[in-house]
């Protein structure tokens, strides 16, 4: 009897802690970033974009602990002010393509018919080219460089956000609440954006943090092919790319950037598996 009425709470205890903690990984994670970031001209101790021929292809020492690149720049002091690019391009790539697809699905899910069908018709349209390649294509008729991204990323990423805001819409309108609501003489806006989003809206921000890891290496990928962060600022993918050349000489320079990228993509992860089980979305 003791044994069967202490294991199921027991169970729960466990689940807890396991929830607990896997917040607390992922938002110490990413709290560290973030203040990295923020410090970045008080903590790095030297000019990230400073070149001295005396010290290039150093190794890790006392004076330069993640080592010196070809061109003599710390490579510390670089992986440093490079949190502060991916950072941001990891928030501002999710932002946009969240907003602009939450918006979308709200619209297309409520009304249906013809506004659904015309807005899921271009999502299957975007959805018939490779990610990645219609972002590239984008990228390279406007130009390299971060502006570039960020658009590219708004005008491909949002299809996502707008299938879940929209499958979730297409329940949420039969409800209860939400016939109570047209009874009551509410405008479409308010049912739409006050009643019905509030209780859609959580799987999508759930998503966000898993769309936030593949923004992040997006991101990099396209600074790694020279089309996102252009030489001499320091960027995580713009290091990996620089580095490839002496990766068999001078392995840091490709290392503690390429080790920052999964350890910022492990807390987007980790926090995007505990939201999840807070609010319910993987149970």
């Amino acid at each position: 009897m003791s044994l069967q009425a202490t294991a199921p709470t027991s169970i729960a205890w466990r689940h807890f802690l396991g929830k607990r903690l896997t917040l607390v990984i992922g938002g110490g994670v990413l709290a560290f970033f973030l203040l990295v970031a923020l410090a970045a001209p008080v903590i790095a101790p030297y000019d990230p974009i400073l070149q001295n021929a005396d010290v290039r292809l150093q190794a890790p020492s006392i004076l330069h602990p993640f080592g010196t690149d070809n061109f003599g720049r710390d490579i510390l002091s670089r992986v440093i002010w490079g949190t502060r690019i991916d950072l941001q391009m990891a928030l501002i790539g999710v932002v946009f393509p969240f907003l602009i697809g939450t918006t979308i699905g709200t619209v297309a899910g409520f009304f249906g018919g013809i506004v659904d069908a015309l807005f899921m018709r271009l999502v299957d349209i975007i959805l018939a080219f490779p990610f990645l390649v219609l972002m590239l294509s984008i990228i390279a008729i406007l130009g390299p460089g971060l502006g570039s991204f960020y658009i590219a990323m708004a005008l491909v990423g949002w299809v996502s956000y707008a299938r879940l805001i929209r499958a979730q819409m297409l329940v949420l309108k039969n409800s209860d609440y939400a016939v109570a609501a047209v009874s009551l003489g509410f405008s479409r806006f308010r049912i739409m954006f006050r009643h019905l989003l509030p209780n859609a809206i959580a799987g999508s921000i759930v998503f966000s943090m898993s769309d936030a890891v593949l923004v992040l290496l997006s991101g990099a990928a396209v600074s790694y092919l020279g089309l996102g962060v252009q030489p001499p600022l320091a960027e995580w993918g713009v290091m990996v790319a620089e580095g490839q050349s002496f990766i068999t000489t001078a392995w840091w320079i490709t290392l503690f950037p390429g080790l920052s990228i999964v350890c910022l993509a492990f807390g987007f992860s980790m926090l995007g598996d505990a939201l999840g089980e807070l609010l319910g979305v993987h149970e």
